[in-house]
């Protein structure tokens, strides 16, 4: 194998250039603020963890892990997602901290990519877990919490779908009869290929009848009144409850006053198998992939030893920058050259500057290659140098 280049990077990582850097943190500080003000604490989990607990439960594909072995013959992964480690943070260190929880994150986690991929395999997340509220208005406060921090954060338009896995599971399972055949379906929905799916719809050995219900499934996008024809197409008593439900939450999701912001998707298929119930994807203008989503997860808690109902949300905070485009207004930034001779006066003055909230640089002058070039990049410049304080060749 070739030995890399200097300059290269491991396959989906990235560097993170200052200004991207600044621009990405103005935006998580003001949604973290947001998430803190409904009453989320904030944790943070190891980048390890190992592969048989937090690695088997997180429902990310085995091929996507970072393993490695440690010192004692353990199997680890890099942190591929947030919901399970803090399952087992729930489950094991918080065990005796009274249900329900909210918990509030911003972390780094691993997915390793194929050659072909193009995706980073490692990015921030921020986002929320309810743990241990199984009601409606959990899901809704999850919801409205997300729209409420993307504001807070620069994003001004955007779009949240929602759609329910128990409806899907018992729509599919109902008129295709198994699993599999479900999955392949399923597949389609997940990629958004709804000629494939249609054109494999076709090929089923199934009635007219029941072929029609599954294209009638693709128009179920839009306002609330797509749960109605969502009813009427599912005979289960599973189905129609997860309609029921979903109503529900349309109505809490009035209340948070999020009717313009929110549709309902019922085609929608998230790529997290631990998901039970309602689940949501965003949606920012100008950017064909989601910001993140969430959504309910009622067993994820169980294989961890202490059983709960949660729901949560994560927001890819690339993605997010990306969607809102602007560069926060940054403060203004003041070079202090000065000379050796000048060092203690220099030091002085940049701490006056500082204290009165200004970006100081402080430079000495012999480690300059070129003045010109160097001070370009700032707003201001003050020289200090020379002999004596008061000579010509400062403006201190």
């Amino acid at each position: 194998m070739a030995k890399p280049f200097m300059f290269e990077k491991p396959l989906g990582m990235r560097d993170t250039l200052p200004a991207l850097y600044k621009m990405q943190e103005a935006i998580s500080k003001k949604m973290l603020a947001e998430l803190e003000s409904w009453g989320y604490e904030r944790v943070q989990t190891p980048s390890l963890e190992y592969y048989e607990t937090v690695g088997e439960a997180s429902a990310i594909l085995d091929t996507q892990l970072f393993k490695l072995i440690d010192n004692h013959g353990k199997t680890l992964v890099l942190r591929p997602d947030m919901t399970a480690p803090i399952a087992r943070l729930v489950a094991s260190s918080m065990r005796a901290v009274p249900y329900p929880v909210r918990l509030a994150y911003q972390s780094t986690v691993f997915r390793a990519q194929q050659v072909e991929g193009g995706k980073p395999a490692e990015f921030e997340q921020i986002g929320v877990e309810l743990i241990g509220d199984p009601t409606v208005s959990a899901e809704a406060e999850s919801v409205a919490l997300l729209s409420s921090a993307l504001k807070k954060g620069g994003l001004e338009r955007f779009q949240v779908a929602i759609g329910h896995v128990g409806f899907l599971e018992a729509l599919l399972t109902e008129i295709v009869g198994n699993e599999e055949r479900a999955e392949t379906l399923r597949r389609y929905l997940y990629e958004k290929n709804y000629v494939g799916f249609r054109e494999h719809v076709k090929s089923l050995g199934l009635s007219s009848i029941d072929k029609g219900r599954l294209m009638r499934l693709l128009k179920l996008r839009g306002g609330v009144e797509v749960l109605e024809g969502a009813k009427e197409l599912t005979e289960s008593r599973a189905g129609k409850a997860a309609i029921a439900s979903l109503r529900e939450l349309s109505e809490a999701l009035e209340a948070h006053g999020l009717r313009e912001a929110v549709q309902f998707d019922l085609t929608l298929v998230l790529h997290m198998s631990y998901y039970t119930g309602s689940v949501f994807e965003v949606y920012g203008e100008a950017l064909g992939v989601p910001l993140g989503g969430g959504g309910r997860y009622d067993e994820l808690l169980s294989k961890f030893e202490r059983s709960g109902s949660a729901t949560g949300f994560g927001i890819r905070l690339d993605l997010l920058a990306e969607a809102i485009g602007r560069e926060p207004e940054a403060k203004p930034r003041v070079c202090l050259v000065f000379s050796k001779e000048r060092r203690a006066e220099a030091i002085a003055v940049a701490k006056e500057h500082r204290e009165r909230g200004k970006t100081v640089v402080l430079q000495d002058l012999s480690g300059i290659a070129s003045i010109d070039e160097m001070t370009g990049v700032y707003d201001d410049v003050i020289y200090c140098i020379g002999q004596t304080k008061g000579g010509g060749e400062t403006d201190a």
